[in-house]
């Protein structure tokens, strides 16, 4: 049997553009007489499509498209994940299923069965499991078919298991003999690594070939690399899909040949290529062309305009500058050279002026009072300001540019430079900030060497830097990534790490009093395993700290 993966990019409820994609790879993989093409996890309607399974009419949007797509799928077969309605009078109303179609009609519907609810998924709160899965014929084989997460509970491979029951298991004792699984699996930094190891160990464990076929594209703050491969029953990798990219892959189950396409290699590399392919689809998917980058002269709007212009084209981006009383002419001067090396339009919008009026106004009402942060604050409000005006006239969206570290801590102005419809960079802490602009560099020099060396600084106050207030950035990260990610206390940070407990107790203090400000920015493009935004809920008003 000829297998192909259609590794797709569906836009969440565009059932018009989805299936006209759906049907047109099904076209493609007929004309290279292809037996069976597979879709992604809800490839008909989009993942995730969350609280639209709530409404009837998408439901029946899901079931209509189907039979559209069932009738082009003439001397083919085609597995397309859909919402289904339940047919219990209890438990939830929808399902997520996988639908086998073929010459205008359902040969086989299955349904997942284990509904993650972590991090960034909320499955069980919209859909009802299923209560058994069966084994269906095509072609001499017995295909298993899975949806995603009934793929990641092998009991060989996790030290600890989610679930009780494995699918995989289960249909593979029923005489399974090829794995099938439809994924929307989200990217993260070497999480590539991690799904191609557990595909290997559940080959091997069964003495079965695995074909997984993933979801590429953005939706939202979710990030898929697509990745789609095939694993032989001796663990080799018989087909690749490209990452962050759409593709159509073919695989043999006779001779065991298939496609193998170039990966992006490295951490930096697939972390720079989830953060274009995620800006791209933001704003094209929310109906825009154009953004807007503020440019500072500091090194995260030069990282961030970078991936806009990667993302969008350099003819959509535009940069604009806006000096106030203590930018210095160095990052005056970077900001115009990044924009001249990046080839896009870029603007001057001095603030100072307008500063001065706004101090001059309030100077009855702050009587008496040194100045302190709230002038401070007020600049990058402004900025705030210039920035959302210019988005409005020209139909563009701004991209904030805060990086992860600053984000933790606080290190952010609301309604200043939290303003906006994106926050690209947030779920990359400072010092990976420097490695992606390293790593940018290499393909082409567009940031300048003396954004890159200059010491990080707000310039909201003369001969102001970053660690005037916070501890070194790389000490900030190591904190970060144990706290927040490993979840470990602050006297455990503190011994193995080797900091002075007060340094660890005063950032961990900085995160948990900083979270009224996360829960208002932009969405985050997620890229690690624990992200800023809908994977990460935490009350804001809240007396919880943890102390060494």
């Amino acid at each position: 049997m000829k297998i192909a993966l259609g590794q797709i990019n569906p836009t969440i409820g565009d059932f018009c553009g989805n299936a006209e994609k759906i049907i047109d790879y099904i076209a493609r993989a007929k004309q290279q007489n292809a037996d069976l093409i597979l879709f992604p996890e809800l490839a008909i309607c989009g993942y995730p499509p969350r609280d639209l399974v709530e409404k009837p009419s998408f439901v029946t949007g899901n079931g209509e498209t189907l039979q559209r797509i069932a009738k082009e799928a003439r001397g083919i077969s085609a597995v397309c994940g859909l919402v289904t309605p339940t047919q219990s009078e209890t438990g939830k109303s929808v399902m997520n299923s996988a639908a086998v179609v073929r010459d205008g009609r359902v040969q086989f519907l299955q349904s997942k069965m284990l509904l993650p609810t972590y991090d960034v998924f909320d499955e069980d709160r919209y859909f009802s499991p299923a209560r058994k899965q069966e084994v269906f014929s095509l072609d001499g084989s017995r295909i298993a078919l899975t949806i995603c997460e009934d793929a990641w509970n092998d009991k060989h491979f996790w030290h600890k298991r989610l679930y009780n029951v494995d699918p995989v298991e289960e249909l593979v004792r029923a005489g399974g003999n090829l794995v099938l699984n439809i994924s929307a699996s989200p990217f993260e930094v070497h999480k590539r690594e991690l799904r191609k190891k557990m595909l290997q160990a559940i080959a091997a464990d069964f003495k079965v070939p695995v074909v997984f076929c993933n979801q590429v594209g953005g939706n939202d703050s979710l990030v898929f690399d697509g990745s789609s491969m095939v694993i032989g029953a001796d663990g080799r990798v018989l087909a690749q899909a490209k990452s962050f990219d759409e593709d159509l892959i073919f695989f043999d189950t006779e001779s065991l040949t298939g496609s193998l396409h170039e990966q992006v290699e490295g951490v930096e590399g697939s972390a720079y290529a989830a953060l274009v392919l995620g800006t791209r689809d933001y704003v094209r998917k929310c109906g825009f062309q154009k953004a807007v980058v503020g440019l500072s002269g500091g090194i995260d709007s030069a990282l961030t305009a970078a991936i806009a212009v990667d993302a969008l084209g350099k003819d959509n981006v535009t940069g604009i500058s806006m000096p106030g009383p203590y930018s210095s002419q160095g990052s005056k001067d970077d900001a115009r050279e990044l924009a001249g090396n990046l080839g896009i339009r870029y603007e001057v919008v001095p603030i100072t002026e307008t500063f001065e009026k706004f101090r001059k106004a309030l100077d009855p009402l702050f009587a008496g009072r040194p100045e302190d942060f709230t002038e401070e604050n007020l600049q990058s409000r402004l900025r705030g300001a210039a920035l959302m005006a210019f988005a409005n006239k020209f139909s563009a969206l701004v991209l904030t540019t805060g990086n992860k570290s600053e984000m933790a801590v606080g290190y952010c102005t609301l309604y200043g430079d939290m303003c906006g419809a994106l926050a690209v960079i947030a779920d990359v802490p400072k010092t990976m900030v420097y490695r992606l602009s390293e790593y940018r560099n290499r393909l082409s020099a567009v940031i300048p060497r003396t954004t890159i060396e200059k010491v990080p600084s707000a310039e909201l106050r003369p001969n102001q830097t970053d660690q005037d207030t916070l501890p070194p950035y790389d000490v900030i990260d190591c904190i970060l990534e144990d706290y927040v990610q490993k979840y470990k206390t602050a006297e455990e940070i503190a011994h193995e790490r080797r900091y002075d407990p007060k340094v660890v107790a005063s950032v961990i203090r900085m995160i948990e009093r900083s979270e009224y400000k996360r829960q208002q920015a932009a969405p985050i493009l997620k890229i690690s395993q624990k992200a800023f935004g809908i994977g990460r809920r935490f009350p804001i008003a809240a007396e919880y700290e943890a102390e060494c």
